[in-house]
């Protein structure tokens, strides 16, 4: 019987998109934190105030997490001052979500620093290594479910 390879971690590719996407996520994370935001309540702000997104299950699905966090996130946003919650005029069941003018005064601040942090990583590749990683990811993304239990 042949012997097997050792598993080499470095050269496996969910380690090469994790590593990669930590790395991403630390550099605009830091940015984040000096305007009192996670990436969870980026995304938040991003869904309602750039895709108009208003029910909280839509903002969940927009981002990729489930319901509980995007009620933690919601909670956490309204008691910041960053989003207003209130009931549905027909069904009082249902969540309306908006952004304060406290949650566009940061969309407008933050979105410069989220753009300058997509180029730095853009601006490693040439435009058809762009266009190909993100043509390739796609395909590795194909047929699976694109809710993420966590963010």
């Amino acid at each position: 019987m042949k012997p097997q390879t050792p598993y080499r971690l470095h050269e496996a590719l969910g380690y090469q998109l994790s590593i990669t996407a930590r790395i991403q996520e630390r550099r605009f994370e830091d940015r984040l934190k000096q305007h009192g935001l996670t990436r969870i309540t980026w995304c938040v702000l991003l869904a309602v105030n750039a895709e108009n997104l208003t029910q909280p299950s839509d903002i969940a699905r927009f981002i990729g997490i489930d319901r509980t966090a995007t009620s933690r996130a919601l909670r956490q946003m309204e008691s910041d001052g960053i989003i207003a919650r209130r009931s549905g005029k027909d069904d009082k069941r249902t969540t309306h979500v908006a952004t304060t003018e406290k949650g566009k005064a940061l969309v407008a601040a933050v979105s410069p620093l989220a753009r300058e942090n997509a180029a730095y990583f853009r601006n490693k590749l040439s435009d058809n290594e762009n266009a190909e990683l993100i043509r390739l990811l796609a395909k590795l993304r194909e047929g699976e479910s694109t809710e993420l239990k966590q963010l």
